[in-house]
């Protein structure tokens, strides 16, 4: 038995972000104000090109998606096995998810089962960046090129990854990432939305702030619109300073969180190289894994494998049961490998506060389990 019970994910904080706190809070300023525009600017720098920063990363996609015209009645492609966040900004705007199946290897979506699904309402795709791995990317963008699509990336595992040498994020048509407690960097809550796209900078910019046009300015100067206009829907989406503060102090560790996450995924994938137990494989120069998810033979229940290694104080979970399994977005169409996968998976423990003895011991666990189970 482990002497202490090691979670699945949790937030990495010390005294940086409970002064920054702090400070906000002595100010008596709590809104979105000069923080906000700081953590922005911190933001813009690191992905070389504007980012706006919102309440989460599910507002983030449905602002994304609102600010490209999607509306009642069009369709959105996106993978079934991702949380059911990516499903829902879809059906906030009134348009309709349609569940697609995923690629074995990378578990990022399928575009040749995406290709069948294509119809006249189709506007857009989502590919989901699972684990934080983008699977093949650049054939997404020449997928939504030849059928003329618009690109949301749920980048909410993805942040700090890398693509053809370039930042995730920094590039291509509109991303968007979370910044909940326990991804790659935490704002506690929020998420941002970045893009080159002005038109879609500037109707995210009113719409996170109730609509109300060029307001956003002013808050960052601590200042507010009294006499103003709305000409389209908008929603209480903004960051607080509070959230942005600790942002900031999780933007500046990103570097030591990213390193991290690497040498303990790579550790993973040395003790599972010669088993029964297969993992995807990332090349973590330039993946920053926000979970680590490996597959359970067939023959094995997984339920079983995963209250075996809570028993033995390990954690762990899964992500994600298919949405087109859920009752608001049920699809009789059989998703084959999202289907199979589920059956299978199963989300390890993966963050900073973990160390090498704390794997070996869940990776060697899970091993002597899958072998007893075997025998």
């Amino acid at each position: 038995m482990s002497k202490e019970f090691i979670r699945l994910s949790k937030s990495c904080l010390n005294h940086k972000e409970i002064e920054s706190v702090t400070k906000v809070l002595t100010s008596e300023f709590l809104g979105m104000g000069q923080e906000v525009g700081k953590f922005e600017e911190m933001l813009t720098d690191f992905f070389g090109r504007p980012a706006l920063c919102v309440s989460s990363g599910t507002s983030a996609l449905h602002l994304a998606l609102q600010a490209i015209g999607v509306g009642p009645g069009d369709e959105v492609l996106v993978q079934s096995l991702t949380y059911v966040a990516s499903f829902q900004a879809i059906s906030a705007v009134g348009a309709v998810p349609i569940a697609c199946d995923v690629d074995l290897k990378t578990l990022c979506i399928d575009l040749n089962d995406a290709e069948k699904l294509i119809t006249p309402r189709t506007k857009a795709i989502m590919p989901v960046h699972y684990s934080g791995g983008v699977g093949s990317l650049e054939n997404v963008y020449d997928f939504s090129d030849r059928y003329g699509l618009r690109v949301i990336e749920d980048a909410a595992h993805a942040f700090g990854s890398l693509y053809k040498k370039k930042r995730v994020g920094g590039f291509g048509d509109i991303a968007c990432f979370s910044f909940d407690g326990i991804k790659n960097i935490t704002s506690g809550e929020g998420g941002c939305i970045v893009t080159s796209d002005i038109d879609v900078l500037k109707k995210v910019s009113d719409a996170r702030l109730l609509g109300v046009e060029r307001d956003a300015e002013k808050r960052l100067l601590r200042e507010r619109s009294w006499d103003f206009d709305v000409s389209a829907q908008g929603w209480r989406y903004h960051m607080s300073d509070i959230m942005a503060a600790i942002g900031i102090e999780q933007l500046k560790k990103f570097p030591k969180f990213a390193k991290k996450r690497q040498e303990l995924a790579k550790l993973y994938d040395y003790y599972f190289l010669n088993t029964d137990i297969k993992f995807i494989k990332h090349d973590y120069t330039k993946v920053v894994p926000h979970i680590y998810t490996v597959k359970i033979p067939n023959n094995i229940n997984r339920d079983m494998i995963k209250n075996c290694l809570e028993k033995k104080g390990v954690q762990t979970g899964v992500h994600y049961q298919p949405n087109h399994t859920l009752s608001l977005y049920k699809n009789e169409v059989k998703k084959e490998v999202t289907d199979r996968l589920f059956k299978s998976i199963l989300t390890l423990p993966l963050h900073p506060d973990l160390d090498k003895r704390d794997i070996e011991y869940i990776s060697e666990s899970l091993i002597s389990l899958i072998q007893l189970k075997e025998n």
